[in-house]
C-alpha cells in the first residue's frame, strides 16, 4: 500500500489547518482538555496490507462509536424482532441526542440504534443480568475485533459523562415511561456511558472495520461475527451512522461509517478495507472535521463509494 500510504500522508498534511474550524466536546469535560491538533489514521487492507500516519497510535475515548459493538451483541444475544419491536431503522433528520422526536415520532420509539436513545435502548438486549456483566459483554465483542485484550473504559472520561449526563438521563426517562425500556435506567445508563468511554486507537478502529469489511472473518478465516449480522450493521451504519448528515455523507462518502464526539470515526469499505480517523475538533454535527474532509478524500481519489 505504498501509493496509498503517500496519499494518506500529503492528504493529512494538507487537510491538518481545518482543525481550527471546530470545537471541542466541551460540554463532557474531559473531552474538553483533548489535543484539538492531534490527527491521526489507520487503513487496513482485508489482505493484510496497511497505511497509517500522524497520531494513530494515541488513545483516545470512542464515544458514539460504540454504539456499533453494543448493536453487534444485541444482534449476537437476542431476538431480532424483539429488538425491532422497542427500535426502529430509520434515519433521524435530528440530532443525536434529540428528545422531541421521541414523543412526536409516530411509533413513540428510538429510530434507530446509531442515535443517544437507541443506543440506550438496545443495552437491554446484550447479554447480561447487570450493568458490569453488560458491559463486560461489550468490551470483550471490543477486544476479539480489535485484536487487543487491554481495552478498556477511560474512568475518568466515565466519571465526566456520568456527573453531566442529564440528557441522556432523560431520554431514558422518557422511554421508560412509555415503555420502550422495562428495566433499570440507572444500569443501562451505566452500561452507555461506560461503553463510550472504552478507549482505542485509530489502529483498533480500523482493525474492527476490518472485520466488518470481511464480512465478519478475522485474520484466520475464522468467523468472529455471522455474516446477516454484519450486513444488517453495515446498512446501519450507512443510513443511520453519522447522524442528520448521513444522507448527504451517503451521497458525497459513500463508505459504512460512525462517528464519535471524541473525534474518532471507523469506517468499512466492504470487501476492501477498514479505516480508524481520530482528530477532536468537530463539525456542528459532532462529527471530526479533519476526519470527515479526510474520508471524502479517500473515497474520491480510490473510488470507494459503494453505492
Amino acid at each position: 500500500m505504498q501509493d496509498l500510504q503517500s496519499l494518506l500522508e500529503t492528504t493529512m498534511k494538507q487537510l491538518a489547518p481545518l482543525a481550527s474550524e471546530g470545537t471541542l466536546a466541551s460540554y463532557i469535560p474531559a473531552l474538553g482538555r483533548a489535543n484539538p491538533a492531534a490527527f491521526g489514521a489507520c487503513v487496513f487492507g482485508v489482505d493484510g496490507s496497511a497505511a497509517q500516519y500522524g497520531d494513530y497510535a494515541e488513545a483516545f475515548t470512542i464515544q458514539s462509536i460504540s454504539k456499533i459493538l453494543s448493536f453487534l451483541c444485541c444482534l449476537l444475544d437476542s431476538p431480532w424482532e424483539r429488538i425491532f419491536e422497542k427500535v426502529s431503522l430509520e434515519s433521524s433528520p435530528s440530532s443525536f441526542n434529540a428528545i422531541a422526536e421521541l414523543e412526536l415520532h409516530a411509533t413513540r420509539k428510538p429510530l434507530n440504534p446509531m442515535i443517544n436513545a437507541g443506543a440506550i435502548a438496545v443495552l437491554e438486549f446484550v447479554a447480561g443480568d447487570t450493568a458490569e456483566e453488560k458491559f463486560g459483554r461489550i468490551r470483550a465483542l471490543a477486544r476479539l475485533l480489535a485484536g487487543n485484550p487491554t481495552l478498556d473504559c477511560n474512568e475518568e472520561v466515565y466519571q465526566s459523562e456520568q456527573q453531566t449526563g442529564d440528557r441522556n438521563r432523560s431520554l431514558a426517562y422518557y422511554m421508560k415511561s412509555i415503555g420502550v425500556i422495562e428495566g433499570s435506567v440507572d444500569s443501562l445508563l451505566e452500561v452507555y456511558f461506560r461503553a463510550c468511554a472504552l478507549e482505542m486507537t485509530c489502529a483498533d478502529l480500523a482493525n474492527i472495520a476490518r472485520v466488518l469489511a470481511r464480512d465478519g472473518l478475522g485474520d484466520d478465516g475464522v468467523v468472529l461475527i455471522p455474516k446477516e449480522v454484519v450486513r444488517v450493521t453495515r446498512a446501519v451504519m450507512a443510513m443511520c451512522g453519522m447522524y442528520n448528515e448521513s444522507g448527504r455523507y451517503a451521497v458525497e462518502v459513500g463508505i459504512p461509517s460512525k462517528s464519535g464526539v471524541g473525534g474518532g470515526i471507523l469506517a468499512v469499505v466492504p470487501g476492501k478495507m477498514g479505516i480508524g480517523i481520530y482528530s477532536p475538533p468537530l463539525n456542528e454535527h459532532g462529527t471530526s472535521v479533519c476526519g470527515n474532509a479526510l474520508i471524502k478524500e479517500l473515497s474520491d481519489r480510490l473510488s470507494l463509494n459503494v453505492f
